[in-house]
């Protein structure tokens, strides 16, 4: 039988490419805010949070969702925020439970675990989720996931595959974590080396059209072998670091937040000198994919074609 599938948040980065991915080979339907006409699939804007949403999945007998709609930069209404990522999901889950949908893909995200000092070094899916109440979206992710854990206790028949990325790149991603790339020195907080750890756009639609097409369920990390520190970051780049006692960036996010120069406070801080590490075994071993780029390549090809740094031959290009 033929899948049908939404995907909601369509119009975003991944959206689009999964779009185009799965509509080879499914019906695929998808709805988002944008004022959009994607070719190949079926559309309809829609707030994840409307009470048309329960409708819109039973018209269209809908056997499989993909959940990727979500704030990703945190604006100054966090009420907003709250209600588009907790209880849009909710919305969302309810619909899917009242239609009998089979299958339900959420992209989470490695800050789902937390910005936190005693964080382990390599964080598995078996770590607990402590997202920050403070950096809402982290503190959301986490809700998130609670309530996803309530739902498969309560209606087993829904299948879950929960994904949890770590910093997603690709040849034209552009968004609040890659403006730190770009800018003449990269920040740097002394006695920390925030790691990174990326996963490579491809890679990431890869995952998500097998767990579908396999139905897989389960809680994954979504990363690259290995982790780049900032100052290994900046060797890449062939850029300098500005590197500031962590004192002094949380007196400047503090002074910079009370004379609105910045919606970011002192306790983003966190943010990066306590970024999660994730281990990808579970990725490989249990769900059985390999990533066909490391974190190291992934950040290179991306930065490559970027025009940050020369371009490099890469054979999984």
């Amino acid at each position: 039988m033929t899948q049908r599938i939404l995907i909601t948040g369509c119009q975003g980065y991944l959206g689009r490419q999964l779009s185009v991915r799965l509509a080879r080979h499914a019906e695929v339907f998808g709805i988002d805010i944008q004022d959009a006409q994607p070719e190949g699939i079926t559309y309809q804007k829609m707030d994840i949070r409307s009470a048309a949403l329960s409708d819109f999945i039973g018209r269209h007998r809908i056997s499989h969702v993909i959940h990727l709609a979500s704030i990703v930069q945190p604006s100054r209404d966090r009420n907003r925020d709250y209600d588009i990522d907790v209880n849009g999901t909710e919305n969302l889950l309810k619909a899917c439970i009242n239609h009998q949908v089979a299958h339900l893909t959420v992209t989470s995200s490695g800050a789902a675990y937390g910005y936190h000092a005693d964080n382990a070094e390599w964080l598995r899916e078996s770590d607990p989720l402590r997202g920050n109440r403070h950096f809402s979206y982290s503190y959301h992710k986490r809700l998130v996931e609670e309530m996803l854990a309530t739902y498969r206790v309560a209606y087993p028949e829904l299948q879950q595959l929960i994904l949890r990325p770590g910093t997603v790149l690709g040849a034209e991603t552009n968004n609040l974590i890659t403006d730190l790339f770009r800018k003449d020195k990269l920040l740097a907080i002394k006695g920390s080396p925030s790691p990174f750890v990326f996963i490579w756009d491809q890679d990431v639609i890869d995952i998500i059209t097998e767990g579908v097409s396999q139905n897989k369920s389960g809680q994954f990390n979504l990363a690259g072998d290995g982790a780049l520190s900032v100052h290994q970051i900046a060797d890449i780049l062939g850029k300098d670091t500005r590197d500031l006692p962590a004192w002094l960036l949380k007196t400047a996010l503090r002074i910079g937040k009370l004379l609105r120069l910045t919606q970011y406070g002192p306790e983003q801080l966190d943010f990066l000198r306590y970024r999660p590490v994730l281990a990808n075994y579970a990725l490989k071993f249990d769900f059985g994919y390999i990533p066909k780029k490391s974190s190291l390549e992934v950040f290179e090809f991306y930065a490559s074609q970027q025009g940050l740094i020369p371009t490099r031959g890469c054979s999984h290009d």
